[in-house]
């Protein structure tokens, strides 16, 4: 078994429309997301995940010189990951292919 990060990237629109749902949608969003993880966590291939805020900070120049996040004129950002354990690079896609950010055409990339 090796592992790999399965890395959810979705338009900066679809990623901050979550914060404006109703609570009733955003507990369906996040039971969707809580099936798919639990399934893999049942297969005992989950090792972690969390999502990432819409936002961030870019440190350079050794340390120096802290900007505003590339997302901020990118069209896309990463809104979180989950570690898994797959016997190849095939099972990690094929685990992947389940994920619910499908749903807002977001992408997984897997690494």
């Amino acid at each position: 078994m090796e592992k790999f990060m399965l890395i959810f990237h979705n338009a900066i629109p679809n990623e901050t429309a979550f914060l404006d749902m109703s609570p009733e949608a955003m507990q369906a969003e996040i039971e969707k997301w809580n099936t798919w993880i639990g399934g893999l966590a049942a297969q005992g291939k989950m090792h972690g995940t969390e999502a990432l805020l819409p936002h961030g900070k870019v440190i350079n120049g050794g340390g120096t010189v802290v900007t505003d996040g590339p997302y901020t004129e990118g069209k896309e950002i990463v809104g979180g990951y989950t570690l898994i354990s797959a016997a190849s690079f095939d099972e990690a896609v094929a685990l992947a292919s389940g994920c619910p950010i499908f749903d807002s055409h977001g992408s997984v990339e897997v690494r």
